[in-house]
């Protein structure tokens, strides 16, 4: 395992890569607005993370699992929020 202070760094990283997610959230889930939301794009950005996961475990790094963990579920609740607004907007029309 790499040093306390590395793995800090990674982990804080992690955190502050977390907050760029955060208006997509907003706009998803608070305002119902999915257009131009590319769902193959974050699924393919999700299809890395999990690499990145998996990367992580493999070489025993903290930082990379808790931040790839957090990131993924940042990202599948985008996609599950566009999801339902898609489902809905369909139903209304």
């Amino acid at each position: 395992m790499a040093a306390m202070w590395i793995e800090a760094i990674g982990l804080l990283a992690g955190v502050i890569g977390i907050f760029a997610w955060i208006p997509q959230i907003i706009e998803v889930w608070v305002h119902k607005r999915h257009e131009g939301l590319s769902l193959t794009s974050f699924s393919v950005v999700s299809f890395a993370l999990l690499l990145w996961l998996v990367y992580g475990v493999l070489v025993d790094s903290i930082a990379m699992i808790i931040a790839n963990i957090m990131t993924l579920s940042v990202i599948g609740a985008i996609i599950v929020g566009a999801r339902r607004a898609r489902n809905s907007h369909q139903m209304s029309d």
